[in-house]
């Protein structure tokens, strides 16, 4: 939260604000939770920068406290829980994650809390526990799909060990129409669309768009951006679910935690994507540690450790601030280049599309939307109040639309429209194409669609991931109202 102020709007913040505006049951990219949230935030605490991270911030910190007590129902005592809780504060990913407003920061409890519903069924031999299961995986599928992923991996694991008598249980098919029951409008709405976050997967995949990774090069950037020095822990909670005597009841989350590592690496997903996972080991590793300093004090004495108990806990927090910059604006966009420069390794990009800029995508992303603006809105009022009133303004993809219907009415500007994902369903409006302000076009594809275009002259911010032109056309050559379906484009 201290840092919320320090860099700019992150471009899907804008967008889920826009689709806040357009409450349904489903979006193009994404369920509905996150535009519900959004539609809360704008009406209580406002759309500040603070107030739209507060919630992030505030799922960060509840991930920490959900995973140490997962430590703690593992058998952790307080040091145990409290290591569990320092891994978990700081992977490189998560605090990326937390500082911005998006379904991702979510996405860790709905994971976690439907493991900690079998953690807890196991122990008490209470199948009722599909109850919660089935209402967190529900909500969650209102969050982001990969819950599912994640849920076949957990089940899958069931299988391989103890845990899988509790699969035949009556509570076990409840709980799947608890969350059949919650997922249901967002079903039906994917249905009543043909789709459309299907064919948007498919046409991602299609056009190349995200960096494929080899398994060497997804299995080295999971030990990066979880933090290097945070590596050791989380993996001898791994080993502890799958080799310790005392953790034999428990070998499903380390089934699990591989399965789903596995599957993401074989989909090519991008390296983030198995970041709400990684609860399950750090809670693990907490209770590891424990064990392996209290077998050093048994053996060695307790002043030894003393000496292994503060340096353990420094080590990944050491791993953490020597990463901050790469992970918090801390610094001001020019020092945080000549860290970056420093650094012995490269950042990761997940696109193609990012490679060229300065700045990792999570920065980038959060500049240049003002002069991009401030450059429609000179376009604008050079018209007269009656071409205003015909002029749409034409974002080419989703976040220069919801930069001109967040920053656009501090400059008189109309709403924007869109073929882009979800701002295709809410349609061109009542313009016809007569005259339109395009954003980030290509002038020489966007000048033969009509009869005459100048580029707008736009102060283009040098951190920002996108420069493109703005552009005043006139004379769109087919009315944009017939037009408008062959522009549809979900990618």
């Amino acid at each position: 939260m201290v840092t919320s102020t320090h860099y700019g709007y992150f471009r899907d913040a804008l967008y889920y604000l826009a689709c806040s505006e357009h409450l349904a049951w489903g979006y193009v990219d994404q369920p509905p939770l996150i535009a519900l949230l959004a539609w809360l935030v704008r009406h209580t605490i406002g759309t500040s920068l603070p107030a739209l991270l507060f919630l992030p911030a505030l799922a960060g910190a509840a991930r920490i406290v959900l995973t140490a007590e997962f430590a703690r129902t593992l058998g952790a005592s307080r040091l145990g829980c409290s290591f569990a809780a320092v891994l978990t504060a700081v992977p490189a990913v998560s605090l990326v994650i937390d500082h911005q407003f998006a379904m991702n920061a979510l996405e860790p409890l709905f994971w976690t809390g439907c493991a900690y519903a079998i953690l807890r069924m196991i122990q008490t031999q209470n199948p009722k526990y599909w109850l919660l299961f089935g209402l967190l995986a529900g909500l969650g599928l209102e969050n982001k799909y990969s819950i599912a992923g994640f849920a076949f991996c957990l089940l899958a694991a069931m299988l391989l060990t103890s845990a899988r008598r509790y699969l035949f249980s009556p509570w076990l098919l409840a709980g799947g129409c608890v969350a059949l029951a919650l997922f249901l409008p967002n079903l039906l709405w994917n249905i009543q669309h043909h789709w459309p976050f299907l064919e948007l997967m498919h046409n991602i995949h299609a056009s190349g768009r995200d960096v494929v990774l080899s398994p060497l090069q997804f299995l080295a950037q999971q030990v990066l951006i979880m933090q290097p020095l945070a590596f050791p822990f989380w993996l001898a909670g791994l080993a502890w679910y799958l080799f310790a005597k005392d953790a034999r009841a428990y070998r499903v989350f380390g089934w699990a935690f591989v399965f789903t590592i596995l599957s993401f690496l074989l989909a090519h997903g991008k390296n983030y994507y198995s970041a709400p996972v990684y609860p399950l080991v750090f809670a693990a590793g907490g209770v590891a540690v424990e064990s392996f300093l209290s077998r050093i004090a048994l053996r060695s004495g307790k002043p030894c450790r003393l000496v292994l108990k503060p340096a353990f806990f420094a080590t990944p927090l050491a791993g953490a601030l020597l990463l901050l910059p790469v992970t918090l604006p801390v610094l001001s966009v020019d020092s945080y280049l000549r860290y970056q420069s420093w650094l012995p390794f490269a950042i990761p990009r997940s696109e193609h599309s990012h490679m060229a800029a300065a700045l990792p995508q999570y920065y980038a992303d959060e500049f240049g939307w003002n002069e991009m603006v401030e450059a429609a809105s000179r376009a604008y009022h050079s018209l007269t109040p009656e071409e205003q009133g015909k002029t749409a303004i034409f974002g080419n993809n989703y976040g220069q639309a919801a930069a001109i219907d967040f920053f656009g009415p501090r400059y008189g500007l109309p709403k924007a429209i869109s073929s882009h994902q979800s701002y295709f369903l809410w349609g061109p409006r009542n313009y016809t194409g007569e005259i339109v302000i395009v954003l980030g076009g290509e002038y020489r594809s966007d000048s033969s669609h009509f009869a005459s275009c100048e580029i707008i002259p736009t102060k283009e911010n040098p951190y920002a991931l996108e420069r493109r032109p703005v552009l005043l056309c006139r004379g769109l050559k087919q009315n944009l109202q017939t037009l408008w379906p062959e522009l549809k484009r979900w990618d």
